[in-house]
C-alpha cells in the first residue's frame, strides 16, 4: 500500500486494487509502522479497564485507604467493570512507599487535536489553545502540520486562490505524507479548486436541495412512487 502511494496511486484506486475500505487505506496508509496497527491506540500497548479510576486510587491511596477490598468497592460504584484482582496487583506497587504518585497526565485525543488545529484561533477558548500550544510545543511535524492547514484554511476563506501553488510546492517540500496525497488530488483538478478558492461563486444551493431531496425520500422510506416523491418535492413546505 506505501509503495502504491509513493507511486502516486489514488486512494481510490488502491481500495478497488486490494479490495478493502477507504477507511482501511487510509489508517494503514497513516500508520508509520506495523506495531501502530497492532494496537488500538497506536500508543504501543492496549488501554486498561482500571486507567480511568487511577485517579481515585491514587488520591485514596494518599488519604489513608490502604485496603485493596474497600477500594474495589469504591471504585465498583463508579463504574469499574473489572476484576478485584486486577486492582489488587495495581495497588502492590504502592505498598513498598509512603504515598502513590501522581498518575501522569492523560494525553487528548486524536479527534480532540484536530478538532483544536482545524478551529479558527481566534474563535478558540483560552485553555484549548493552551493545550493545543503544548502539543505542538512537543511535536515540530505536527506544528508544521498545523501550519499548513491553518494557511490552507485562511486561503479558502479569504479566496486567495492564487496562493494555491505556492501552498502546494511548500507542503511537497515538507516531510507530511497525508497532506501529500491532498496535493496529489488537488492537482489532478487544479482548475476546478483554484475556481473554487478565488471565485465568489459556489454550488452550496445546489447542494441544499440535494439534501432536501434526500430527505424527503427518506421520509417515504422508498416505498413511495416518483409521481409522489415529485409532488412532495414541489409543495412541502
Amino acid at each position: 500500500m506505501h509503495a502504491l502511494l509513493a507511486d502516486g496511486t489514488a486512494i481510490r484506486e488502491i481500495c478497488r486494487r486490494l479490495g478493502l475500505s477507504r477507511g482501511t487505506v487510509r489508517r494503514f496508509a497513516r500508520a508509520e509502522g506495523v506495531e501502530e496497527l497492532l494496537t488500538r491506540n497506536g500508543t504501543g500497548r492496549r488501554t486498561s479497564v482500571l486507567e480511568p479510576f487511577a485517579p481515585y486510587l491514587h488520591q485514596r491511596w494518599n488519604e489513608g485507604c490502604t485496603n485493596a477490598t474497600a477500594l474495589f468497592a469504591e471504585i465498583t460504584v463508579r463504574g469499574y467493570r473489572g476484576g478485584q484482582t486486577l486492582v489488587r496487583q495495581y495497588l502492590s506497587q504502592f505498598r513498598t512507599t509512603s504515598c502513590a504518585p501522581q498518575p501522569p497526565r492523560k494525553p487528548p485525543s486524536v479527534r480532540r487535536v484536530v478538532g483544536w488545529i482545524m478551529t479558527d484561533p481566534p474563535t478558540m477558548d483560552g485553555t484549548a489553545q493552551q493545550k493545543l500550544d503544548a502539543v505542538l510545543a512537543a511535536s515540530s511535524h505536527l506544528a508544521a502540520l498545523a501550519n499548513h492547514v491553518r494557511s490552507f484554511a485562511a486561503m479558502m476563506c479569504d479566496r486567495r486562490g492564487h496562493e494555491l501553488e505556492a501552498w502546494m510546492t511548500a507542503v511537497d517540500a515538507d516531510d507530511q505524507p497525508a497532506l501529500h496525497s491532498f496535493v496529489r488530488g488537488l492537482r489532478r483538478d487544479l482548475d476546478a479548486v483554484t475556481a473554487g478558492l478565488t471565485l465568489p461563486w459556489n454550488s452550496g444551493i445546489v447542494e441544499g436541495h440535494v439534501n432536501r431531496l434526500k430527505m424527503l425520500k427518506r421520509q417515504m422510506f422508498g416505498r413511495a412512487k416518483p409521481d409522489l416523491l415529485r409532488k412532495r418535492v414541489l409543495l412541502a413546505d
